[in-house]
């Protein structure tokens, strides 16, 4: 990963300089006590500043074997240092890719979740208004159905109760009509006679219309 690898560069550029400053505070420190014997003899020129063979070379030995055990000891330690950072900070990584990953999951899924619950809902709204509709529809056809109902029995009511009366008038008539005719047969009537018992018998009717 980009990360990691700067990471990694910066840290063993780290090293490298700290390698390089021991190296050369060792061999300072070497050089020291030459540097103070020249100062002591006062003596001028370049061999002031370079130190005489039999303490050149142990001074060599030394920085040698310092060079050989940072190499053996201390560069190891701190490169298995820099690479358990490393895996330390690769597995953060990875866990923080894991976890972004897992969250755009569970966003996704409660989106679709949502999705579905708004369509689930707007079909049940949908059902209930055409379920409504159709109990309205059937309730109005039911009550109009009662009406005529019952309007057609008020009709055949009415209309049983005028032929009853019609016959009824019928019959009144009839039977006033026989008993005028009985008189008119019985008796000897004038025109006058006639003419009251007319209007008698359309009182008489007149009264049963009534």
């Amino acid at each position: 990963m980009p990360r990691e690898g700067s990471v990694k560069a910066q840290v063993k550029k780290i090293a490298t300089r700290g390698t390089a400053a021991c190296a050369l505070a060792s061999a300072m420190a070497f050089a020291a006590p030459t540097l103070a014997f020249a100062a002591e003899k006062e003596t001028a020129g370049i061999s002031a500043i370079l130190p005489a063979m039999d303490e050149f070379i142990p001074m060599l030995v030394a920085f040698l074997i310092l060079l050989a055990i940072l190499a053996k000891f201390g560069w190891p330690m701190f490169n298995g240092i820099l690479e358990k950072r490393e895996t330390t900070i690769r597995e953060a990584l990875e866990k923080s890719e894991q976890a972004r990953i897992e969250a755009e999951r569970v966003l996704a899924e409660y989106q679709d979740k949502l999705i579905e619950a708004r369509q689930e809902a707007a079909t049940i709204i949908s059902e209930a208004k055409q379920q409504a509709e159709a109990q309205r529809a059937a309730t109005t056809a039911k009550a109009q159905e009662e009406a005529e109902k019952i309007i057609a029995k008020s009709r055949e009511a009415m209309q049983a109760e005028k032929n009853a009366a019609i016959a009824e008038l019928q019959a009144s008539v009839a039977d006033i009509a026989c008993a005028a005719m009985t008189r008119v047969v019985q008796e000897d009537f004038t025109d006058a006679d006639h003419r009251r018992l007319i209007e008698k018998s359309i009182e008489e009717i007149g009264t049963l219309n009534a």
